[in-house]
């Protein structure tokens, strides 16, 4: 029940991380938000998709909260945070985290689309985690768990991704 508590926790990073993705064939705001810094393929629509998602999943689990099973997996209380501010903070945090990633790839010479283990794997839950540390205060076990799991869970969806056409590349 442990892991599904994290991973119930961490679902408007997951998610928000996956929506650029999903929303990358929508032509608005679709342009990179610096192209010599972070390649061509980081655009503002993908930016403000991923916040938008980051929020709009945590009001869900705000809805949820009142339903038993989700209460007991839930490591906040969701009516008595700030669900705009931690839903904001999830999704321009894995953003941000993706963002600096890409920016140090590009100073390695790693083109868009190249992996960079464990680095492609990770980017987004450390920039989230980061920006909610000082308003979600996780144990170090949950936080341990969550890093431990993404790195599997990212290889497994975008596998996923891979095999539904709706990805490029494998990683």
């Amino acid at each position: 029940m442990v892991i599904i508590e994290e991973l119930y926790f961490a679902l408007p990073i997951y998610i928000s991380n996956m929506t650029p993705l999903f929303v990358r064939k929508i032509n608005l705001l679709n342009y990179p938000i610096n192209k010599k810094l972070f390649g061509s393929h980081k655009t503002a629509r993908g930016f403000i998709s991923a916040i938008l998602a980051a929020i709009i999943i945590m009001y869900i689990q705000l809805y949820l909260y009142d339903i038993s099973f989700f209460r007991k997996i839930s490591l906040i209380n969701y009516n008595q945070e700030n669900i705009f501010l931690l839903g904001f903070l999830s999704g321009f945090g894995a953003i941000l985290g993706d963002l600096i990633k890409s920016f140090f790839k590009r100073k390695r010479g790693i083109k868009s689309g190249h992996k960079w283990v464990p680095f492609d794997q990770l980017d987004f839950m450390v920039g989230a985690l980061l920006l909610l540390y000082y308003f979600v205060r996780l144990t170090f076990q949950s936080i341990t768990i969550l890093l431990l799991l993404t790195p599997f869970l990212h290889v497994l969806t975008n596998h996923i991704g891979y095999f539904l056409k709706i990805r490029e590349t494998k990683w």
